[in-house]
């Protein structure tokens, strides 16, 4: 996910949200000046999972249905199986035990796999267009989030899950997933 510094022994967990009326405990402003009318104010405290994909975090907030994710997972699995995503250390697989076929596989081997699963992410990011890909492959394969997303596209602030949702439907379609 995208990077932000921590300060060392910050729990990465922990945020402040604003303040909630029915919510919270009472906080003193840190940065007011120290005197008798300091204002003070309800906060609460909320722990957030840093390993949640942005498509999970939609779906667990009611933003997307069932169907809507699991074409935004289908199209991330292919994108993963694929092995399209650049490498930052070496493969670590097992060797060949021995160079003589003894019958037919049963089922593909990793090769074959890893060129099918490409051949469908191909499809599918052409059953997208080149409207939807761009924000399908940032939020669903690449991971990041909605916000960045719409910054680096130029987009205006809550327009990239509307298109999201536009991209899922096709998707959802291509994958031929009930409604």
């Amino acid at each position: 996910m995208a990077g932000k510094s921590l300060s060392r022994g910050a729990d990465p967990r922990v945020l402040v949200e604003r303040p909630l009326p029915q919510d919270g405990r009472l906080r003193v402003h840190d940065s007011a000046p120290s005197h008798p009318a300091r204002k003070a104010r309800l906060a609460r405290s909320v722990t957030v999972n840093l390993a949640e994909s942005p498509l999970s975090w939609l779906h667990a907030r009611g933003h997307i249905t069932a169907r809507h994710f699991d074409a935004g997972e289908a199209l991330r699995r292919d994108y993963e199986l694929s092995q399209l995503a650049p490498r930052t250390t070496m493969q670590w697989d097992a060797p060949p035990t021995s160079k003589i076929a003894r019958a037919a596989p049963a089922v593909l081997s990793p090769s074959e796999a890893q060129l099918a699963a490409k051949r469908r992410f191909d499809d599918a990011m052409q059953v997208l267009g080149s409207g939807l890909d761009d924000i399908a492959w940032r939020v669903l394969c690449a991971g990041e989030g909605l916000k960045g997303a719409e910054k680096e596209m130029g987009w205006p602030s809550r327009s990239g899950k509307v298109v999201l949702v536009l991209a899922l439907d096709r998707l959802a379609s291509h994958y031929r997933l009930p409604d």
